[in-house]
């Protein structure tokens, strides 16, 4: 009798390891679910949806290589829940699985990006790149296109102060702070190069 107790109670243990559930969104570790991407890639108001409630997943989604600007997806995913996580990471995201549905983003509203970023270690840092005449956003991943000469120009200064804080480190009296506090630009999904640009209306200082 004593040895079904102590086999029931181990049991009971080992059941609810399993079943333990994590925050924010209450998942198991493993457990597979159904996310909406955002058609805002690497906006300041991206959103990453638990489906089918719609809610805000509140963690990142890793390994969706595929993923173009402009579109959105219906993505089969896998929660993840790590008890050593490296230093400075977070402990649980969702590992992508396969795609459900693409559809390509209609609408022609703007939305803002952050040419000012600050990495999991580090200080502040600009995020514009530029290669020949073009500018570009997070290692040349998508064209930062214009719409006047003007935004032109602020592009060019936040590049040339770029460069500037690179070249000084290696001098004897390195710039410690960029320019400015933030840079935000104001964008749309350029229709002359969809995926691949966005068509940059305005740029945002703050000191």
């Amino acid at each position: 009798m004593k040895q079904l107790f102590f086999l029931f109670l181990l049991f009971s243990v080992f059941s609810c390891k399993k079943d333990e559930k994590y925050a924010p969104l209450d998942l198991k570790n493993g457990e597979v679910v159904e996310l909406l991407v955002d058609h805002r890639y690497r906006a300041v108001n991206e959103q990453l949806l638990l489906l089918p409630q719609g809610r805000n997943a509140e963690l990142s989604l890793h390994g969706f290589d595929e993923r173009k600007p402009g579109y959105t997806y219906r993505v089969k995913a896998k929660f993840h829940f790590e008890k050593e996580p490296p230093m400075d990471a977070s402990d649980r995201w969702f590992d992508f699985i396969s795609v459900i549905k693409e559809e390509k983003y209609q609408a022609t509203d703007s939305f803002e990006i952050a040419l000012i970023q600050s990495p999991g270690f580090g200080g502040p840092m600009i995020v514009l790149q530029k290669t020949g005449n073009q500018y570009y956003y997070l290692n040349n991943q998508i064209q930062l296109t214009y719409t006047s000469q003007n935004v032109q120009n602020q592009l060019e200064e936040i590049w040339q102060n770029a460069v500037a804080v690179q070249q000084s480190y290696q001098s004897s009296t390195p710039i410690r702070s960029l320019k400015w506090k933030t840079v935000k630009a104001t964008v749309t999904h350029d229709p002359a190069n969809f995926s691949k640009a966005y068509l940059v209306s305005g740029i945002q200082f703050t000191q």
